[in-house]
């Protein structure tokens, strides 16, 4: 067991991501699983994509600052997101298809701005993330993200919870708007701060993947939340396990091994099932 940890005692770049990583997981994966009770992935999955464009135009105007691309970031996904409401109120569209249509239309802007810049940035990097990569404010705006996070789930619980389970509850209510607005915003900032590690593409799997597994193991709300940032955690620390032993980017790493708890829980689930059809 010790000799699986002794990359992150020897090298400070690894000891850096894990950090981010754990921080990052414990606090998407809550929110994952609320996107999930609210039927949301797929919103979740275009937001992800809608940071790219933002964080290319952050590095055009101030280079390689983390906190201009995670700025650039939220404000390219945050506009996504009232476009895709905006449209679906004023028109005939569903919000799920708006978001798919804008996401795209992110998700190639970003890619031209990146081949804008002539080469200074690396669209791997951007797309699927990198260890080497997690610098001290990376650190610090995952950290200020995840307090945020945090803090923003224990003051709305309640409303959340009603909105998630009593969809009708807030209904014609300016309570629904500011709920959703805030729930949003959250969703948007852990997208943002994820990018440096998991990478745009990859960032929301570390949201959905866990608590999609957590669900085949909990029931009570308070048990999802707990269970599915747990799995992120262990996931997470996998991850990067995978990504140094077998030279892999960090972002699919984590996400692959998300992906598998994710699988065997499906398969645990489904022979629990069988088994008690058997018993009936």
């Amino acid at each position: 067991m010790s000799g699986a940890w002794t990359p992150f005692l020897e090298f400070l770049f690894l000891r850096r991501a894990l950090v981010g990583s754990a921080i990052l997981a414990t606090s998407m994966a809550p929110l994952g699983t609320l996107l999930i009770l609210r039927r949301m992935s797929l919103v979740g999955d275009a937001m992800a994509h809608a940071v790219l464009p933002g964080a290319v135009a952050g590095f055009l105007l101030a280079g390689l600052s983390v906190w201009a691309m995670a700025l650039g970031g939220f404000v390219a996904a945050i506009v996504v997101a009232l476009l895709a409401a905006l449209i679906s109120r004023r028109t005939r569209e569903y919000e799920e298809s708006s978001f798919a249509a804008l996401y795209l239309i992110a998700l190639a802007t970003g890619v031209a701005g990146v081949a804008a810049t002539g080469g200074r940035v690396d669209l791997t990097h951007l797309l699927f993330g990198s260890v080497l990569a997690v610098d001290a404010d990376g650190l610090v705006l995952a950290a200020v993200v995840a307090t945020c996070t945090w803090c923003g789930l224990a003051l709305l619980y309640r409303p959340l919870v009603l909105a998630t389970l009593q969809e009708s509850f807030f209904d014609g209510t300016h309570v629904a708007m500011l709920v959703q607005v805030a729930f949003t915003t959250l969703v948007v900032m852990n997208l943002v701060a994820g990018f440096q590690v998991l990478g745009t593409l990859m960032a929301v799997g570390l949201l959905i993947l866990p608590a999609a597994a957590a669900r085949h193991w909990a029931t009570r709300l308070e048990a999802l939340l707990g269970l599915s940032a747990t799995i992120g955690l262990a996931a997470a620390v996998a991850g990067l396990m995978l990504s140094f032993q077998a030279d892999l980017p960090s972002g699919p790493s984590i996400v692959l091994c998300a992906g598998l708890a994710y699988l065997l829980s499906v398969i645990a689930s489904a022979l629990r099932a069988h088994a008690r059809r058997l018993d009936g």
